[in-house]
C-alpha cells in the first residue's frame, strides 16, 4: 500500500508480515546461525521503506529470509528463499531494453524493471551460489541474475538454476522469457 509518496505498510500489515517471518526466522535457523531474531525486528521496525520491498517480495511468492548480517553497516541482507523461482515473478525477459526489442508476443514486463519497483535488486551470481550453499534451490525453474555489462551490451543475460547436484550458470538472448523462469531478490536492511 502506498501513502502519499512514501511505500508504506499499515501497522497491521506490519504487525502481520513480522510474524510470518519471525516463524521462517526461528522455522530455518541454518540460513543465519548465530543472529538473533530480536535485533532483527528491531532493525525491520525501523525501516518502514524496506519493510515495504520485503512484504513486495513476499506477495510475490518469494519467501523472503535473513541469509546474513553486515557488521560494518548493521544491515541484514534478505533473499528470495523460496524452492522454486517465484511464481509471480516468471514469464519475464531481462530487462527494459529487452522488452522493447520485441516486436511481438511481448512478455508483461522485464525481471530488472519488476524488481526495481518493488525496490530490490536481483541476486548476483555470487549471491545465487552463496544461496545454493544455504539450501538448494530451483531445481525445477531458473532464475534471472546480474549480468555483466559486456554480456549484455552484446545481447545475452545470466540465468542460473540447481540441477543433477551441481549449480548452473547459463546465458541466453534478453529478450527471451519461460513460464520456468523467474527472479530471486535481495534486500538489505
Amino acid at each position: 500500500m502506498k501513502k502519499g509518496n512514501k511505500k508504506e505498510l499499515s501497522a497491521d500489515q506490519r504487525e502481520k508480515l513480522l510474524s510470518v517471518f519471525k516463524i521462517r526466522f526461528e522455522k530455518n535457523i541454518t540460513r543465519h546461525k548465530g543472529l538473533e531474531w530480536a535485533k532483527v525486528q528491531s532493525r525491520l521496525e525501523a525501516k518502514a521503506e524496506k519493510l515495504w520491498s520485503l512484504n513486495e517480495m513476499e506477495r510475490t511468492g518469494g519467501e523472503p529470509d535473513v541469509v546474513g548480517h553486515d557488521k560494518k553497516t548493521g544491515e541484514y541482507l534478505f533473499y528470495d528463499c523460496s524452492a522454486e523461482s517465484p511464481k509471480s515473478r516468471r514469464s519475464l525477459c531481462y530487462d527494459a531494453a529487452a522488452l522493447a526489442s520485441r516486436k511481438e508476443n511481448k512478455p508483461e514486463g522485464s525481471a530488472i524493471d519488476m524488481a526495481a519497483a518493488m525496490g530490490i535488486e536481483l541476486l548476483t551470481e555470487e549471491q545465487y551460489r552463496e544461496l545454493q550453499k544455504l539450501e538448494h534451490v530451483d531445481a525445477k525453474t531458473s532464475s534471472w541474475i546480474i549480468t555483466p555489462p559486456d554480456i549484455r551490451k552484446l545481447g545475452g543475460a545470466l540465468f542460473a538454476d540447481y540441477r543433477y547436484g551441481t549449480v548452473f550458470v547459463y546465458h541466453n538472448g534478453a529478450e527471451s522469457y519461460y513460464a520456468a523462469r523467474g527472479f530471486r531478490g535481495a534486500c538489505k536492511v
